[in-house]
């Protein structure tokens, strides 16, 4: 996985390129978001579009991390989402508490309004 950081405004863009799984793309993405949380981002977005492959593994990080960001007032979300991620996050009912947006632009105007 690789992963290429931006700050817009107030707001931590994470670009994820590659498979978000156990054996690969788990741990860079979940150093990068330990290191902003620790940092005192607030606002993350995933932007998907690069992501081949979501397994379970993936899912349980950006929830897991969602959940700190929620206890710490923060928002994880999510953009670009191809059809097989959507069809994960579907699946598992996680579209219901993530946020997850169509565009980068959509995204980005949802976290001035939460």
């Amino acid at each position: 996985m690789q992963i290429r950081e931006r700050i817009v405004g107030d707001v931590a863009i994470l670009d994820l390129t590659g498979r978000l799984i156990l054996d690969d793309g788990f741990e860079p993405l979940r150093e990068s978001l330990n290191r902003l949380i620790g940092a005192g981002r607030k606002k993350i977005l995933l932007n998907m579009d690069g992501v081949t492959y979501l397994d379970s593994a993936g899912v349980g990080l950006i929830a897991c991390k969602y959940v700190t960001l929620c206890r710490h007032n923060g928002h994880l979300k999510l953009c670009n989402l191809h059809a097989r991620s959507y069809d994960v996050l579907h699946i598992t009912k996680l579209l219901t508490v993530f946020e997850a947006f169509r565009s980068e632009e959509v995204a980005l105007n949802s976290f001035k309004h939460p």
